[in-house]
């Protein structure tokens, strides 16, 4: 009779854990051995991706795919890395020319580019991934985590969604370059902010507007820094890089010579740009990946096994009505909505460009679309998103030929 009551009883607190105990998606706090195994969970079997493939008409996309991407080689100048997957299946993946164009180093699947602005999505997702682990709300001020910033009321949530009103650190102190200071890092920049004869005048008051600027960015990564007590570098690689087997992943300045091996140089025309004086400040840039790298990326995001739903939801809900646009911004995300209801967010992107890199991440999360693209010369044809989603979904939105391509 004991031994009966006694598995009664197991089955009982068994039953009561399982109830209690959240999804993968729904864990305030992963360790990277529960976000590995959530991303091992749903990735497809053999047999699954051999369906979806025939559903979808892999093979026909794949082969209009390579006839567009050569095109854009042969015609538009384009160099560099691409990598397009739909519902899980990558429908085509492909590079075009060279790592560094002076040395005719061919470019490999596993070159790394510098994401310029696509690097904002990490830092926010950084952000929110504290706020998820309940380290941090968004509506705390900076002050609460950089006491001497010497801009009062703006919340975390300004900076995310770029409604800070701050000054762009690159123009404010641009004179900097032309003194020939050391090059900045972030707490350099934070420093002169702080200690400005002249305070940089803000665009306009907290909240008041939309005003895309890099200095929102730098700010966050410093707060993560701080609230998490690891430098961002750290943080970034032991909470996204490294559980989602993101291996040909860095930060600029800080990398193993073994990451360096794959970075790329960036270009203007045929002419390879040197280091750029601010290339030293991260948060708003500064990530370099790799095209396969980004597909992991964005099937974390998609799955929820990084963000749970409703950190998600928050990333990519609008947060600007002030003029009626398709474009509009969350929380470190581009969003595309509906011209009628600017609540209905039909594409989640994001666009970079810097120091001869041009950069282009697009996503369909209700169809589960992911679209890379990495140029490593800066070349328009990169935010070209228009005649690639014609040929995975026929769309003929005349609006998608005013993507924004100028995110620094």
């Amino acid at each position: 009779m004991k031994h009966t009551s006694r598995h009664i009883s197991l089955f009982i607190l068994t039953a009561i854990l399982v109830f209690i105990t959240p999804g993968c998606s729904d864990k305030p706090n992963q360790n990277p051995v529960q976000l590995i195994d959530c991303i091992s969970e749903k990735r497809l079997t053999a047999e699954q991706e051999a369906r979806i493939r025939k559903k979808i008409h892999a093979k026909e996309k794949e082969s209009a795919l390579d006839s567009l991407f050569k095109k854009k080689a042969k015609n538009q100048g384009f160099n560099g890395a691409v990598l397009i997957a739909q519902k899980g299946v990558i429908l085509y993946q492909n590079v075009f020319g060279y790592a560094d164009l002076k040395n005719k180093d061919s470019l490999s699947i596993n070159s790394a580019f510098q994401l310029a602005s696509i690097s904002k999505t990490f830092t926010a997702t950084a952000v929110l991934l504290l706020a998820q682990d309940k380290k941090i709300l968004l509506q705390d001020s900076v002050q609460k985590y950089i006491p001497a910033f010497p801009y009062h009321g703006i919340t975390i949530e300004n900076l995310l969604s770029h409604r800070s009103g701050l000054p762009n650190y690159l123009y404010s102190f641009e004179h900097k370059r032309r003194q020939n200071v050391a090059a900045p890092t972030n707490d350099t920049v934070l420093k002169w902010f702080s200690e400005a004869d002249s305070l940089p005048k803000p665009y306009n008051r907290p909240g008041k507007s939309f005003n895309y600027n890099n200095t929102n960015f730098i700010v966050l990564a410093s707060i993560i820094e701080r609230v998490s007590k690891m430098s961002y570098e750290k943080f970034i690689r032991t909470r996204i890089f490294e559980p989602l087997g993101m291996t040909h992943s860095f930060i600029d300045t800080i990398a193993s010579d073994s990451l360096l091996f794959h970075r790329t140089t960036g270009h203007q025309g045929n002419r390879s740009r040197e280091r750029e004086f601010f290339d030293g400040v991260y948060g708003d840039k500064g990530i370099y990946a790799s095209v396969g790298d980004m597909e992991k990326w964005y099937f974390a995001l998609h799955s929820g096994c990084l963000l749970n739903k409703h950190w998600l939801k928050e990333a990519f809900t609008p947060r600007s009505f002030e003029h009626k646009s398709r474009h509009n911004y969350g929380l470190g995300f581009r969003l595309m909505t509906d011209p009628q209801k600017m609540e209905k967010v039909h594409y989640v992107y994001h666009g970079g460009w810097w120091a001869g890199y041009s950069t282009m991440f697009w996503m369909d999360m209700e169809a589960d679309i992911v679209i890379i693209v990495l140029g490593n010369r800066k070349n328009a044809s990169v935010y070209d998103i228009k005649s690639v989603l014609s040929i995975l979904e026929g769309n003929k939105d005349p609006e998608l030929e005013s993507i924004n391509n100028g995110d620094e």
